[in-house]
């Protein structure tokens, strides 16, 4: 009986693990369809009739909101079809790695052959070896990828604006547009200079300048990086003053910055109660381990225990997934 309600509880941890994980993925998204029934809400309200003519004919306004209307079709597209073609190559791009794909497989099976053979060294289960070499095999080598690819980002984002202005300080000195971004190329270090220099080097080869910001995105898919690639694109298609256009965008950068510092300082007691709560089972259960070795004994050499102890640790992960779930706000 102790055994089926055993078994009983590890399923529904599984289960509850598998729906938190798929249900953001399976979900719709609230925020984006609430704000298309505003917007769509707000033109409908604001839109003034016209005249048979007007209606049959057009006017220059709608000519250029028709121009920019495709303009971001064409880039909510091409984010769509990024994102359905994400692979391993395109993740170890944008983690800065120079390793191929093979290397990649290579190293993962060494972690995860090392992983078994030390748990099998320490005299645990077959089964808890087979389960920490799929960890060292699949888990921690996307863990480390995951989070070089946060990093650059960050620094990506650190010096972004920094590169606008010069942009805009080489526009208004009557720079095109292209040697204002062969300044950012060679004077600012990784990661933006390599990232405008793949830019430069496209343009060399005669790869449009929007394509190549569009390329920028694919390597490094920050809301930053595609406001950039539209406004340029925009600019190019409807013209306009490209200077205030980028001032604008630098100005934009530079307070969404502000407002991540300041919800990331104000998240930071949730944050940090988070650990606490999060590292007390496993402090504990080592300070047993210290004082009173033959007190958890059970735990590791019958099944039964085995078994509890793998459910305290599934429940456990889907408690610390959906603290982190509450507590990570992206802006």
């Amino acid at each position: 009986m102790m055994q089926i309600a055993v078994i009983a509880l590890i399923a529904l941890a599984v289960g509850s693990i598998t729906f938190a994980l798929l249900f953001p993925l399976l979900a719709p998204s609230v925020p984006e369809a609430r704000v298309r029934a505003i917007g769509t809400g707000r033109r409908a309200a604001s839109t003034p009739r016209k005249s048979a003519v007007e209606r049959f004919v057009g006017t220059p306004r709608d000519s250029r909101r028709r121009q920019l209307q495709e303009s971001l079709k064409q880039i909510e597209d091409g984010e769509r079809r990024r994102k359905r073609k994400l692979t391993l190559r395109t993740l170890i791009a944008r983690a800065g790695l120079s390793v191929s794909v093979f290397q990649y497989w290579a190293i993962s099976a060494l972690v995860g052959f090392a992983f078994a053979i030390v748990t099998l060294v320490l005299g645990l289960p077959w089964y808890i070896s087979l389960l920490a070499g799929v960890v060292g095999l699949l888990g921690l080598p996307r863990w480390f990828l995951n989070f070089m690819i946060r990093r650059r980002e960050q620094e990506f984002l650190e010096g972004l604006a920094d590169a606008i202005d010069i942009m805009v300080r080489g526009v208004k000195a009557g720079l095109p547009l292209s040697d204002a971004i062969r300044v950012i190329a060679t004077e600012i270090g990784p990661p933006i200079g390599p990232e405008f220099l793949e830019v430069v080097e496209g343009q060399r080869l005669g790869i449009p300048l929007e394509q190549g910001l569009e390329r920028m995105f694919d390597r490094m898919p920050l809301p930053e990086v595609s406001f950039l690639s539209i406004v340029i694109s925009i600019q190019s298609k409807t013209g306009g003053n490209l200077s205030e256009a980028l001032g604008n965008l630098s100005k934009v950068l530079r307070d969404r910055k502000k407002m991540k510092s300041k919800i990331r300082a104000m998240s930071q007691e949730a944050k940090t109660s988070a650990a606490i709560i999060g590292s007390l089972p496993f402090v504990i259960i080592g300070a047993l381990l210290f004082l009173s070795p033959n007190y958890l004994e059970p735990f590791f050499q019958t099944t039964v225990g085995n078994m509890v102890l793998l459910g305290c640790v599934l429940w456990m992960g889907l408690g610390i997934i959906i603290m982190r779930k509450m507590i990570n706000l992206n802006i």
